[in-house]
């Protein structure tokens, strides 16, 4: 019996170093677990969606499982509504961890003008502790989208609007007051790209932005047809606070008319750039911008990705279609999920964990089942 087990085991071991080792084409999706010494990792995660609300649970990730995420005490903080806070942006201060920043994704439904909302949450007590209205420029003549990502300073909350003209603000973390508003004109880009995303590098020396080029607009307030090419900008970060445009590097990503890239982050060294594009996963040097590999997705929509604090694996974050419950006309709604990337292998790693679905089959908004759940921003605390 022993015996028998001993070469099983050998037999079980040569086969997962095959799969690693292999090689593929990047823009094959490819799925392996690791081997069963893979570390597990715990903490808090936060994910934002567009009910007016962040999700937040106790995640445990085993990368040696088929299920690698499971989260734990699953609940929501509220900002408000879906028609006042619709949320795509979150960000943890890197001075301290139990504030967290946020700015909204659509103007609120309930006041006059182009009003947005921006704020912060103490996570500890799990409460808004400031939440101030901002009116957007008259430049801004398309806002079907707004706030989505953002970097940050020492001192600086920096998020990047999606709009159209499309900019950045540079807000005092203390008193959340603009002191300075950077339309993406300065770079170069006028009615020829839909949505600029953007964050910081680990050391806030850098500040990397991706940029969606299309055909040209024939109206500021009419998107025109993407081109599946992306623009991604490093600049320097301690300019770009003091309104200066100082490009230090770029590279272009080709990809599809489905490729629409969304949120990024760096690995905790910078020596990667986790950059998500909707149809697929980016992963570049963090240095050069350079392309290491393209995963393509096949649970779902791909809209953020946060790095493991030892930047071994990535979440990402992915709106994901699922049946609706107790249809048998093969309707579906949109679920939030988690997907596990392993950054060594450049594999995807088992099976999504939904974040939404669990909470949302039991809402009910006007008399009818709210199932969707939109996701995008991802945070977490680590143990």
């Amino acid at each position: 019996m022993k015996k028998t087990l001993t070469i099983v085991s050998c037999l079980l071991l040569i086969s997962a170093f095959y799969l690693v080792n292999t090689a593929v084409n990047s823009k094959t999706p490819t799925a392996v677990a690791t081997l069963p010494e893979a570390k597990i990792y715990t903490g808090k995660i936060y994910v934002a969606g567009m009910g007016g609300h962040f999700a937040q649970a106790d995640i445990v990730i085993d990368p040696s499982s088929d299920n690698p995420i499971t989260l734990k005490d699953l609940d929501r903080v509220e900002l408000g509504s879906k028609e006042t806070h619709p949320l795509h942006d979150i960000r943890i201060d890197a001075n301290d961890r139990n504030k967290m920043y946020w700015a909204t994704y659509k103007t609120d439904k309930k006041m006059e003008g182009k009003t947005v909302h921006m704020g912060i949450v103490d996570l500890k007590e799990e409460k808004v502790i400031k939440d101030q209205t901002i009116q957007l420029p008259d430049r801004a003549q398309w806002i079907g989208a707004l706030y989505c990502s953002s970097g940050q300073s020492r001192n600086s909350y920096m998020p990047v609007t999606m709009a159209n003209d499309g900019f950045m603000e540079i807000v005092d973390k203390n008193s959340l007051e603009i002191k300075r508003r950077i339309f993406f004109d300065s770079l170069g880009y006028k009615n020829n790209y839909q949505f600029f995303h953007g964050t910081n590098s680990p050391d806030m020396k850098t500040f990397i932005f991706t940029a969606n080029l299309t055909e040209e607009w024939a109206k500021p307030d009419a998107p025109a047809t993407r081109l599946g090419k992306v623009d991604v900008l490093q600049l320097d970060l301690a300019a770009l606070e003091n309104g200066e445009i100082k490009v230090l590097g770029k590279n272009v990503l080709t990809g599809s008319e489905k490729t629409v890239t969304f949120r990024q982050r760096f690995t905790p060294d910078g020596k990667l750039l986790l950059q998500s594009g909707a149809d697929r996963f980016f992963l570049l040097n963090g240095s050069d911008l350079k392309l290491l590999d393209e995963e393509m997705m096949t649970e779902g929509e791909n809209h953020d990705a946060l790095p493991t604090p030892d930047g071994k694996y990535a979440i990402l974050t992915l709106r994901s279609k699922i049946p609706v419950p107790g249809d048998t006309e093969g309707k579906k709604i949109t679920d939030g999920v988690l997907q596990l990337y392993d950054i060594e292998t450049k594999k995807v790693v088992g099976k999504p964990t939904s974040t939404c679905f669990a909470c949302h089959k039991d809402v009910i908004d006007e008399k009818k089942p709210a199932w969707d759940a939109i996701l995008c921003g991802l945070e977490a605390n680590w143990n």
